[in-house]
């Protein structure tokens, strides 16, 4: 009544419509991306305004591209949008939480229980798991072994089994390269550039240690192929430039213009001399050969010039591919060409340029301890390199986290049936008070939609798997489950591991979502309507 008092055009929803509608929205964004979770869920086909077709089973991306109205099912889409962001994976997974804790607090309300005693229990039974989580790592070194294994399990959950293990290895071997020997520095993704190409099938995927650019020479007499290369990268005009400011072009006759356009042109030819003039140093009397790749422009004439000297020269490069260069071939990016000496030179084994229809692709391969370095994937159509790239990132952040973290927990709806029980543990032990220990009872449960869904999408029975796994662990088994045979299995020997904190974040996540979408007692439509400035 208050809201309506001071806007009669206010819309309310009392506290038990208001609750009912958060309950049914969480239950029904569950319901959309349950199917998806795990290597055997299904595909979602997004189909936008304009006709194009998506098709995906990545939580994230379906939540992106979805258009949400209801702001309950708005609101947990950006935070599990938000888990992908800080931790790059557990997005279908903290949805399907969220919704279930909801789900499992319904049973309570209806029974006349106040939101507030749950909440209580749920800020609980998330303290108690988030010191229990520490005891749940996995005593394993992390190695490469542990690392494809790491990645295999976040590709398998979007890619095909075949393609997943093949690209298990591409992608571990990425970031150990990047991240090089002994090294205590931050990870940087950055270094790993995403090339994709519409060709062949998405099985001639590959690693290149060194760098692929999307362009190639401007010259039609520059060298398509070169061996021993030195490669310079420069970041200087090769080109005539306009000045900054106003400036006129004033002459009495045409010889003056002559002599002032030769000047002009003087100045460029100059820096190209100098250029060839390193070439020169380096490469005569040697098998060694000469690339330029250059972050500005290369006019004809010094691109005539380059090519007469037998030198590769590439221009527009991309600025982030500049630093890649860098550290890929080694020596330095230059913005001068004064005082050129071979230390600023990098090294490549092989450059060549391949045409694809009117794309142009420069490989520049066999570089000397690379820091940065090109997945180069490959698929017969934009459907599956799309598919492809969301899958490759979610496997790059996945076993960064794991470097990071220093450690991994079972997967395989392993951890969530040990929390489950651990929590019960607590409730029955007589520690909790009163009612709020029901809250602690919904937690619990709601944690089990991990292991029953992967069951689920994988053709088996959620109850019966469920209560084996339970079982086992009762008998002090840390099992998880086998989604293509649905028995138990061990998750360690098996390689499933799951991020550590994807599981610390999504725990945190969505019990506080769940918490203040509980705790919400009536839903006010009654903002300022922006686009027609009314209240």
């Amino acid at each position: 009544m208050a809201a309506q008092l001071l806007n009669p055009g206010a819309e309310v929803s009392r506290r038990g419509l208001a609750l009912y509608t958060t309950i049914s929205a969480a239950k029904g964004l569950q319901e959309v991306l349950r199917s998806n979770l795990g290597p055997k869920g299904t595909m979602k086909m997004l189909v936008s305004g304009a006709g194009d077709i998506k098709l995906t089973k990545d939580g994230n991306v379906l939540l992106n591209e979805m258009q949400i109205k209801n702001p309950t099912a708005s609101l947990i889409a950006r935070t599990a949008t938000a888990q992908d962001d800080m931790v790059g994976d557990g997005t279908t997974s903290t949805v399907l939480l969220i919704g279930e804790l909801l789900k499992q607090s319904e049973r309570y309300l209806v029974e006349g229980l106040h939101p507030r005693v749950l909440a209580d229990g749920f800020d609980i039974a998330r303290e108690v798991l988030n010191g229990w989580i520490d005891s749940q790592k996995v005593s394993k070194k992390v190695d490469r072994e542990l690392l494809v294994a790491v990645s295999r399990v976040a590709l398998q959950t979007k890619l095909v089994e075949h393609l997943a293990n093949q690209l298990a290895e591409m992608v571990a071997d990425a970031v150990l390269l990047v991240k090089g020997e002994n090294s205590s520095a931050a990870i940087d993704l950055h270094m790993v550039e995403i090339m994709t190409m519409e060709h062949q099938t998405d099985g001639d995927s590959r690693l290149v240690r060194g760098l692929v650019l999307d362009h190639g020479g401007r010259h039609p007499d520059m060298p398509k192929q070169l061996k021993n290369c030195y490669i310079l990268t420069c970041n200087v005009s090769l080109e005539h430039e306009k000045s900054d400011v106003n400036s006129g072009f004033f002459y009495r006759d045409a010889e003056q213009r002559e002599r002032m356009v030769a000047a002009e042109r003087e100045v460029v030819n100059e820096k190209v001399r100098k250029i060839i003039a390193l070439k020169k140093k380096v490469c005569d009397g040697t098998d060694k050969h000469f690339v330029v790749v250059n972050q500005k422009g290369i006019d004809p004439q010094s691109l005539d010039m380059l090519a007469r000297e037998g030198i590769l020269g590439l221009r527009r490069a991309k600025r982030r591919n500049m630093e890649r260069l860098a550290l890929a071939c080694g020596g330095n990016a230059v913005n001068s060409v004064e005082e050129l000496t071979e230390s600023d030179l990098g090294y490549a084994g092989n450059v060549f340029e391949q045409t694809l229809g009117e794309d142009k692709f420069t490989f520049i391969e066999d570089v000397e301890n690379p820091y940065s370095c090109t997945l180069l994937l490959k698929g017969p159509n934009k459907h599956t390199i799309m598919q492809l790239k969301d899958a490759v990132r979610d496997g790059l952040r996945a076993v960064k986290l794991t470097i990071e973290d220093n450690c991994v927990l079972p997967g395989g709806g392993c951890f969530e049936v040990a929390a489950s029980r651990h929590l019960r543990a607590l409730a029955d032990g007589g520690n909790i008070p009163g009612k709020t220990k029901l809250g602690i009872y919904a937690f619990a449960d709601a944690l089990l939609i991990i292991p029953k869904t992967l069951a689920e999408n994988a053709g088996h029975d959620a109850q019966d798997c469920v209560m084996r796994l339970q079982d086992e662990q009762a008998a002090g088994k840390m099992v998880g489950l086998d989604v293509n045979t649905g028995e138990p299995m061990d998750p360690v020997a098996t390689g499933v591991f799951d991020g550590y904190l994807v599981k610390k974040q999504m725990l945190s996540l969505s019990s506080i979502i769940a918490e203040q979408l509980l705790l919400v007692d009536e839903i006010l439509r009654a903002g300022r309507d922006v686009s027609s400035g009314k209240k």
